[in-house]
């Protein structure tokens, strides 16, 4: 009895999921693949699982990914410390070939290979490749004892210029889940180190994307961090404009959201912050009905 009962659960699960199966058929989801779920072994082999299985359901997922733990660790190797300012990594002429290093030649290929194990075809891009992102650089934000604004140059630090997503429609039309590494290319060919979260909104934007999800190490939004019951599963645009205005979003949730809103002024649908510390945490999302973290939408 014990057995049939467990086997009801699974088929009641497998049910939920097909309407949701059937609604994001033959769209395309982008993933921005960061925090734990990149350094815990197990939570990536689940991540993979996830995708795997989204492209086998007829989903058009796309994945773009962080790596500043590697980035630090492999630059500690080499005996070059990190600087940051206001959250950006000073990046001289050396940091950014180390980071484009590792972030294409190692976390990339390695996100592919895990993939490609599993049966599905991957191909790694940097947005260096085919011009996919242009890039120009971004100036940090610091402030004097004064309180006054200015403006540091940190080295090749970039923020995207615009995107050329042909490369990206090629891929998906041939059936291949592209896996984007968060480098961009300069007006002169030189590489810009660019913050993944940016880049996947932009992705997300350029693509028309039907979702975009932001794998982080929260829950996901909440009205007073403090408090547990002050969770947001879902805000608009226009309240979470507020909600920064007001404070109610603060520090280093603010450039997350900030994220979500230019993606879907860009053009993506619905966009979710979730737990990537939740095993499964891609599949509960899209597939159930309760979902989890928190979705900003217009």
């Amino acid at each position: 009895m014990a057995i049939m009962k467990h086997a009801e659960k699974k088929a009641g699960t497998i049910v939920e999921a097909l309407p949701y199966i059937q609604a994001f058929y033959g769209k395309t989801i982008v993933i921005k693949y960061g925090g734990n779920a990149m350094i815990n072994e197990d939570l990536k082999q689940k991540v993979m699982e996830d995708v795997s299985l989204m492209k086998y359901v007829g989903m058009q997922p796309v994945i773009v990914h962080g790596g500043g733990p590697d980035i630090t660790q492999f630059l500690k190797k080499v005996g070059k410390k990190s600087d940051f300012v206001s959250g950006l990594r000073v990046t001289d002429e050396e940091t950014v070939e180390i980071a484009e290093m590792v972030l294409d030649g190692k976390v990339n290929s390695n996100i592919v290979n895990l993939l490609n194990k599993r049966g599905v075809r991957a191909v790694g891009l940097s947005g260096k490749d085919a011009g996919l992102i242009k890039a120009t650089k971004k100036m940090a934000t610091v402030y004097d004892e004064e309180g006054n604004k200015e403006k540091v140059d940190i080295g090749y630090v970039g923020q995207v210029d615009s995107i050329d997503a042909s490369i990206l429609r090629d891929l998906l039309d041939m059936d291949y889940i592209p896996v984007i590494a968060p480098i961009g290319v300069g007006e002169d060919g030189e590489s810009y180190n660019i913050n993944a979260d940016y880049v996947a909104a932009e992705i997300a934007g350029a693509l028309k994307a039907e979702k975009l999800l932001f794998m982080t190490d929260i829950e996901g939004v909440y009205k007073d961090f403090e408090d547990k019951d002050s969770f947001i599963s879902s805000l608009t645009d226009v309240e979470a404009r507020e909600y920064i205005k007001t404070g109610i979003i603060s520090g280093g949730m603010i450039p997350k959201v900030e994220a979500c809103l230019r993606s879907l002024d860009a053009g993506t649908q619905k966009v979710h912050i979730i737990d990537g510390r939740q095993p499964h945490a891609i599949i509960l999302e899209l597939l159930t009905e309760q979902g989890i973290g928190t979705q900003v939408h217009k």
